[in-house]
């Protein structure tokens, strides 16, 4: 298999399209055509994982975290992220990060994290904007099905539990072809009326390209009428954080010690304690500060996240505790996600879980 290979079945996982438009994912080095000869997944991208990498025959690194995040002006081995690079360079080791995509799929980080604590009736904390689509499309009656099962086939009509979702109308289309035409229907020079039928059907963003490809080849016109719009619906299954329940309540300082126990966290930094039973909690793995509105919006009971500042835990104003374990102990288990993801879908391929310790925080 090559990278590419392997790059596109992450990306079934975690689709790119549906990162923060601040990251930086997908292949960060090497080259989308080598072979590859093993998979390690880490958290991180350092030296020591590279040299892990070698170790293990290992050409293709998967990482969470982007090595290359900023621009790279210079690469002179002068910092830990050049000799990153450089070092995979030399030794044709390929990185591919998903990071915020992974953050933002529907069973990513936070879905992780709420498997740990053991959360049911869990449902994305912030759905994220602009990425549901709406096709419009003009079709021969004739046609109808085959087009459907085309469009149904590369994505479109998916609405959360639901597929092969579409409206259509009826109606009659008029066209006339010049000289330079070639129709498949209908005569040049002549205004010729089609029966018709409008198909609709909304598709996630990260399927437009396949959706397009798919009307294309199967519609029968040599010029295809259709449009796309961005609608503004939010996408209930993709977003940042999550929330779910547990099966029974628990006593606040029950709660922290498990979460303590649970997410191998050596401490737990938390506002004040609201003397209330714990049911409702939202988990946001990495940096979650900016969701504690919508965690407190949510009725949660306790907000998990990691990188909260000294005023922010003031940001709790008595209703909801605040959680903060680490941002390293919020991520963790993303790398067991994804050996588990790639493990299934290429069972016969050597995948190796990092052994590396990639934490850059030490606790006394």
């Amino acid at each position: 298999m090559t990278v590419k290979d392997i790059t596109q079945i992450l990306e079934e996982f975690a689709p790119l399209p549906y990162a923060e438009d601040f990251d930086n994912v997908g292949l960060l080095v090497g080259n989308a055509t080598n072979e590859v000869s093993g998979i390690l997944v880490t958290l991180d991208t350092l030296e020591n994982v590279v040299d892990e990498a070698i170790a293990k025959n290992c050409n293709l690194i998967v990482s969470f975290h982007p090595i290359i995040f900023g621009g790279l002006k210079k690469i002179t081995g002068k910092n830990y992220v050049e000799r990153v690079v450089i070092k995979a360079i030399k030794n044709d080791i390929s990185i591919y990060s998903n990071h915020t995509a992974l953050d933002n799929a529907r069973y990513g980080v936070n879905a992780k994290i709420c498997e740990i604590l053991g959360l049911s009736n869990t449902k994305v904390l912030i759905p994220q904007k602009n990425t549901i689509k709406k096709l419009t499309t003009y079709v021969p009656k004739n046609n109808i099905e085959e087009i459907k099962n085309a469009l149904f086939k590369a994505g479109a009509g998916n609405i959360g539990n639901y597929s092969n979702c579409s409206f259509t109308v009826e109606g009659n289309g008029s066209y006339k072809a010049n000289e330079e035409a070639n129709p498949t229907i209908g005569e040049i020079g002549t205004t010729h009326i089609e029966n018709e039928i409008m198909i609709t059907c909304v598709f996630g963003k990260d399927r437009e390209s396949a959706i397009t490809k798919a009307l294309l080849s199967s519609h029968t016109y040599e010029e295809v009428a259709y449009d796309i719009q961005t609608i503004e619906n939010t996408n209930q299954h993709i977003g940042m954080g999550m929330i779910g329940e547990l099966d029974e309540e628990v006593s606040e300082l029950e709660f922290l010690n498990e979460l303590k126990l649970k997410m191998n966290a050596k401490l737990v930094r938390h506002s004040a304690l609201l003397k209330k039973p714990i049911k409702k909690v939202a988990v946001l793995g990495g940096s979650g500060s900016f969701a504690i509105g919508a965690a407190k919006a949510a009725k949660a009971d306790v907000f998990v996240t990691a990188d909260l500042k000294y005023h922010q835990f003031y940001e709790a104003e008595n209703q909801i505790i605040l959680a903060d374990i680490g941002h390293f102990e919020t991520e963790q288990f993303t790398k067991n996600l994804l050996v588990d993801y790639l493990t299934k879908k290429i069972p016969n391929f050597a995948i190796h879980l990092s052994e590396s310790i990639t934490n850059p925080i030490n606790y006394f």
